[in-house]
């Protein structure tokens, strides 16, 4: 849990601020796209998570569909890449920080994902108030501090419960890849909350993001597969990996929590890298 707390609540946010200071916003923007590349690449590379060539051209897709969405162009060769350097190399960092912290934190995606969420934001954000303060910062007024704590609140804790529970059902690698459809999701409310205009660029990158997430979500992976003997608490329905005895005290409705065992089990069935499912593949 330090590591992920220093990797995606410490390093992440103090390269980005970094970058921000000192990155035209159109390359930043661009930059950004990079957490979902790397949260996949960190997933099949590191973590080994199955991946075959429909997940890669869903990836490939999305990606594609991000970078059309974040291009500001421009006129002459590499216009787009204008004024990268310290600050372009700052924001990378920080996706890969936050690429490390995504595949690190699906290793305790099963705990309660509200408490993962307070845990990493209340030691991540003392740790920045700390750094702040030391290097010279002053706090800002009331109303603005407040509107920061909602922003925080929905962007940062809302976010991260939310992306917890896709860890635990989805696995890193997928998660990171819906992930990566943020900046179209940004575009569309654009559209509707300050009537922007709909573009060539956003009806091109809306394209391809549909085609990577239905390469995705119709994705079927399904073999026999083994299930080793595990225990753990989650939230959980006595579903076909859910077949255990209750003993007294322990909860009837369902989902319920706690601690419960997994015999080993054999079967076949469509599956993802989830919480029970994250077995190595020939």
């Amino acid at each position: 849990m330090v590591l992920v707390i220093l990797s995606g609540g410490v390093a992440g946010p103090l390269l980005l601020m970094i970058g921000l200071a000192i990155t035209p916003a159109s390359s930043a923007a661009l930059l950004f796209n990079l957490e979902g590349l790397a949260t996949m690449a960190i997933a099949w590379t590191v973590f080994r998570e199955n991946v075959d060539r429909r997940l890669m051209l869903g990836a490939l897709a999305i990606l594609a569909g991000a970078i059309i969405l974040s291009w500001q162009g421009g006129s002459g060769a590499g216009a787009g890449f204008s004024g990268l350097g310290l600050g372009a190399l700052a924001i990378a960092g920080a996706c890969l920080a936050w690429g490390i912290d995504n595949n690190l934190t699906r290793k305790v995606s099963g705990s309660d994902p509200v408490q993962i969420a307070m845990v990493k934001g209340l030691a991540a954000g003392a740790v920045n108030l700390t750094l702040a303060l030391l290097l010279g910062a002053r706090l800002p007024e009331l109303s603005l501090t407040l509107a920061a704590g909602v922003v925080g609140f929905l962007g940062y804790g809302v976010s991260l419960v939310l992306f917890v529970l896709a860890l635990r059902f989805l696995g890193t690698a997928r998660t990171g890849a819906y992930f990566s459809t943020a900046p179209f999701i940004g575009a569309l409310l654009a559209l509707l909350l300050f009537s922007e205009a709909v573009t060539v660029q956003l009806v091109a990158a809306a394209m391809l993001m549909g085609i990577g997430l239905w390469l995705h979500l119709f994705e079927r992976h399904e073999h026999d597969h083994v299930h080793q003997p595990m225990e753990h608490t989650h939230a959980h329905f006595h579903d076909a990996h859910h077949r255990h005895p209750h003993g007294p005290g322990n909860p009837t409705g369902e989902p319920h929590v706690h601690r419960h065992a997994h015999a080993r089990l054999i079967h076949t069935h469509p599956h993802y890298p989830d919480l029970h499912h994250r077995h190595g593949h020939k």
